[in-house]
């Protein structure tokens, strides 16, 4: 009966797991406004864009 061998796996990243333990994310709280603003702009924009309906005097 002949061993098996499998090929070695490639080793995980150290840095992970202190990283998962300390619960990474975003440093500025209230990461919200710079949504807040793309929407502002965009409704801005669809406003320009659409036609507007005038009635002559």
């Amino acid at each position: 009966m002949s061993k098996i061998t499998m090929p070695a796996r490639k080793p995980r990243n150290p840095l992970v797991a202190p990283a998962h333990f300390r619960r990474a994310g975003s440093h500025q709280p209230g990461g919200t406004s710079r949504q807040d603003a793309r929407r502002a702009l965009s409704r801005e924009l669809e406003q320009l864009s659409s036609p507007r309906l005038r009635h002559s005097p």
